[in-house]
């Protein structure tokens, strides 16, 4: 095999896809920071323990694991960035009130988490933590709204489900936990017969409102269909309640209920969602309500917030023109240096010809050159020559 061979689901991202990607990054960072949201750095690698302490099977199988040559501890190369988040909120910042935190950085997988995805998604994400209320739902729901607005992400659709509606279903006494995922499994693959032989020994309430739930998706007429068809219990009206306010406030969006939605990490406590455009095969974004994600580092406060892959959203967008770029002649002398340098200052794209490459391919795509007109150095346009 040669050397330069790259692992599977592992690649080199080249000059123009690179760039979008670094153009959209500030972007997100820029509009996640006009809504108040702080940049948190978490790094890559952390001891194990702390890495997956409460995330839940899933996200142990997605982490690379290795051994700490100075101290001979597990280590683990973070597969999601949220539970790190939450330790920097409940250890390091220690607030009170309301924080509002940012990140965006690679993450690793050991298994593409679907087809054609790549291992190393540049994961994007904001959260908010000391709020109890739909108010932060809402606000998280549309700040990932306008993530996608400036990537250019048209016709978004937001698919709303709620954690706490297959919790009150699950019979404490019968539902284990590997019984439990096996149900939501079968749940979020809509497999009604598997959902019954799981289910045979539940009280029949249970029974019956897990197995309506495979068929409670669609309009927000899902929501009257469930308060119908689902046993009566507090948390799954307040589930009902919250959802439809969500939806009553996403003006000019369209929005659609899968109540059996269960995809993601386990550490999802309330109301819940994911985005879809119509050039992506799957959600571009998941987010939503995981209030427990800080019991594990000792502080058990509210928090919501979402994560998406930069890398994805390029590869599901048409591709950035590039901006503007000059010609230059390439030169030592002080007048033509003092140009470029006060070009590059204005913030201008200079690229300076080296002696002997004059007939090369430009890459930039220059629009304009820099000419000597009468001792002075002058930007004009570059004119088109006949073929």
């Amino acid at each position: 095999m040669s050397a330069w061979v790259l692992p599977d689901h592992i690649a080199d991202v080249l000059p123009s896809e690179a760039r979008h990607i670094e153009e959209l990054r500030r972007d997100l960072l820029d509009m996640a920071r006009r809504y108040g949201y702080e940049l948190v750095m978490p790094p890559l690698l952390e001891h194990l323990e702390s890495l997956l302490t409460g995330t839940g099977e899933a996200l142990d199988l997605q982490t690379f694991k290795l051994v700490d040559q100075l101290s001979g501890r597990m280590m683990g190369l973070r597969a999601d960035s949220t539970p790190q988040v939450a330790r920097i909120d409940a250890h390091l910042l220690n607030r009170a009130g309301v924080t509002r935190l940012c990140y965006c950085g690679p993450v690793l997988h050991t298994r593409p988490d679907k087809p054609h995805a790549t291992r190393e998604p540049l994961q994007f994400g904001a959260e908010i933590y000391g709020h109890a209320g739909p108010e932060a739902d809402l606000e998280i729901l549309l700040l990932a709204l306008d993530c996608l607005r400036v990537a250019n992400v048209r016709v978004p659709n937001v698919d709303l489900a709620d954690a706490r509606i297959v919790r009150a279903l699950m019979p404490p006494a019968q539902a284990t936990a590997g019984v439990q995922s096996q149900v939501q499994q079968a749940l979020a693959a809509k497999d009604a017969s598997e959902l019954a032989r799981l289910t045979r020994d539940f009280p029949t309430a249970s029974r019956q409102g897990l197995l309506a739930l495979v068929r409670l998706y669609g309009d927000e007429k899902v929501l009257d269909d469930a308060r119908k068809v689902l046993p009566p219990s507090p948390a799954v009206d307040a589930a009902l309640t919250n959802l439809r306010w969500l939806a009553s406030h996403l003006q000019g969006i369209q929005v659609s209920f899968d109540l059996a939605d269960l995809r993601g990490y386990a550490y999802y406590s309330g109301a819940r969602f994911s985005i879809y455009a119509p050039a992506a095969s799957d959600a571009l974004v998941r987010g939503g309500r995981y209030d427990e994600v800080g019991a594990v580092f000792g502080r058990n406060r509210p928090a919501v917030g979402f994560s998406l892959d930069i890398k994805a959203i390029v590869s599901a967008v048409g591709a950035r023109p590039l901006h503007a770029a000059i010609r230059a002649p390439w030169s030592m002398t002080g007048d033509l240096r003092r140009a470029v340098a006060a070009l590059r200052a204005q913030g201008q794209t200079v690229v300076c010809v080296l002696p002997g490459h004059e007939n090369e391919v430009d890459e930039f795509q220059c629009d304009r050159e820099l000419l000597q007109v009468a001792g002075q150095w002058v930007v004009q346009a570059i004119c088109e020559q006949p073929e």
